[in-house]
């Protein structure tokens, strides 16, 4: 078994592009990094950097092991802190990954639930569109997305460990500039919209952005984009710069009809199922179980 401790070395000299500046930033000294890289080498049999000038360069094979050893390293990470918590505060936590609009609309209700039959727990959330919800701890909720066209129970997709639970369908509406010229329309075919300049909100390409790429393909044309982003509130801005539309769904709407023209889409509609996956555990937790149930009540109202 590697030293995790040697690959994260490497990872950090790759990284910041030197040895001298990963020694900086893991307050080490230039000698006791280079000597563990060595050893890494030698454990390894692998050769991890080339001389290039008054530097060096990672080979293929060191961004390669980075690249695999990460997701390792990320959970040897979160291990740390979940014990530095349990030293330092002993009280009970609760884990939500989400996207930002569930964060936005349903979480402070869920939050205001679950502290009120108990005080003590913290609550971690962390985004999983688009970063993976690489919280401190493995969530005990997971909000996602999902094609409406995906299987139904029970083959629905399911994430190891978990129980999935349906939420919600929700609607996609096209947010327009002031002053449109298709603001007086309550729903517009989405074949209308293939010459107009769009704004992307999704550039990591989650399930969101997958959704409205395949509504787009299933309408015959590309969006041609102008400006591509990762946060929706970003991109309504730039809508209301005039610079171009988005598409969002209605969750993700809170607020912007009393600034921007929101209109229906059809031909094909555009929507998606929000699910919960809920970790399964060997004896269920009150905290979850009272968020589970906020949660599921919340999203029921629409």
């Amino acid at each position: 078994m590697q030293n995790p401790h040697r690959l994260q070395m490497l990872e950090a000299v790759i990284a910041s592009g030197s040895v001298q500046a990963a020694a900086r930033n893991l307050n080490y000294s230039p000698a006791t990094v280079s000597q563990h890289l060595k050893q890494l080498a030698r454990e390894t049999g692998l050769e991890l950097f080339t001389r290039e000038g008054r530097g060096i360069v990672p080979t293929e094979a060191a961004r390669e092991l980075v690249a695999h050893a990460s997701g390792a390293l990320t959970e040897l990470r979160r291990l740390d802190r979940t014990i530095a918590d349990l030293r330092e505060s002993p009280a009970e936590h609760l884990a939500v990954a989400c996207f930002s609009s569930a964060a936005q609309v349903w979480l402070p209700g869920v939050i205001e639930a679950v502290r009120a039959h108990h005080p003590q727990v913290t609550v971690e959330v962390s985004l999983n569109e688009p970063y993976g919800g690489h919280g401190r701890r493995h969530a005990d909720l997971d909000i996602r997305n999902e094609p409406l066209d995906d299987p139904p129970e029970p083959d629905a997709p399911r994430l190891e460990g978990y129980e999935r639970h349906p939420l919600a369908v929700d609607a996609f509406f096209v947010v327009l500039p002031p002053g449109h010229r298709l603001a007086d329309r309550d729903v517009i075919p989405l074949q209308e919209l293939q010459d107009e300049p769009w704004i992307d909100h999704d550039i990591y390409d989650s399930p969101t952005g997958r959704i409205i790429s395949t509504a787009c393909r299933a309408a015959g044309f590309a969006p041609g984009y102008v400006a591509r982003l990762d946060d929706h509130h970003a991109a309504l801005a730039l809508v209301e710069a005039g610079i171009g539309l988005t598409v969002l769904p209605r969750l993700a709407l809170t607020g912007v009809e009393e600034r921007l023209p929101v209109r229906g889409l059809t031909a094909p509609e555009v929507r998606r199922r929000i699910v919960v996956h809920v970790r399964r555990a060997p004896q269920p937790r009150p905290v979850v179980q009272r968020a589970l149930q906020t949660l599921m009540q919340l999203s029921a109202r629409g």
